[in-house]
């Protein structure tokens, strides 16, 4: 772990850094189906508040986060989110992503969240690895998912259940 990263809440000032974070994840080719980043308006009001981090190198500058989203409006699913986690391309391999996972988990175990999931192209075996460690697991692959720039792509489905919610 890198003892110079803080987590700490996602707040509004935090703002800039998160998209282009985001931007950044989305100029891979292999973090999401999305080709441009949503505003802040958007993205602030689309992922829940209470589960949303950033991580911040010694002199506060952002260099990641992770959110979560409901999967549903369902009361079934009330206790399934799905979240997400970037890492700027320079912080990465530093333990930044496994530190804001653990933060996204420890605050959805604490507000009774069960399942904790996310899709993640194969290719991205650095994600995949990060989530392993972190105590997900692969549910399976959804074959030829989407297009994505005109190839179809598959998704591996992963999650993580709460050892504190039975």
């Amino acid at each position: 772990m890198n003892p110079t990263v803080r987590v700490a809440a996602m707040r509004p000032e935090h703002a800039e850094r998160v998209v282009e974070i985001y931007q950044l994840g989305i100029d891979t080719g292999h973090a999401t189906f999305e080709t441009s980043a949503p505003t802040w308006a958007e993205f602030d009001s689309s992922r829940l508040p209470e589960h949303r981090f950033v991580a911040l190198d010694q002199t506060g500058y952002v260099v990641g986060w992770t959110a979560a989203v409901p999967v549903s409006d369902r009361c079934a699913y009330a206790g399934v989110v799905e979240h997400s986690v970037y890492v700027d391309p320079d912080a990465r391999g530093r333990g930044v992503g496994l530190l804001l996972l653990q933060a996204l988990l420890t605050s959805t175990d604490a507000a009774g969240i069960w399942t904790v999931q996310s899709g993640v192209f194969p290719e991205n075996t650095a994600s995949l690895a990060l989530h392993h460690r972190a105590g997900f697991r692969t549910v399976g692959t959804r074959e030829r998912l989407g297009r994505h720039h005109g190839t179809w792509r598959d998704v591996v489905l992963i999650e993580r259940r709460s050892p504190a919610v039975s």
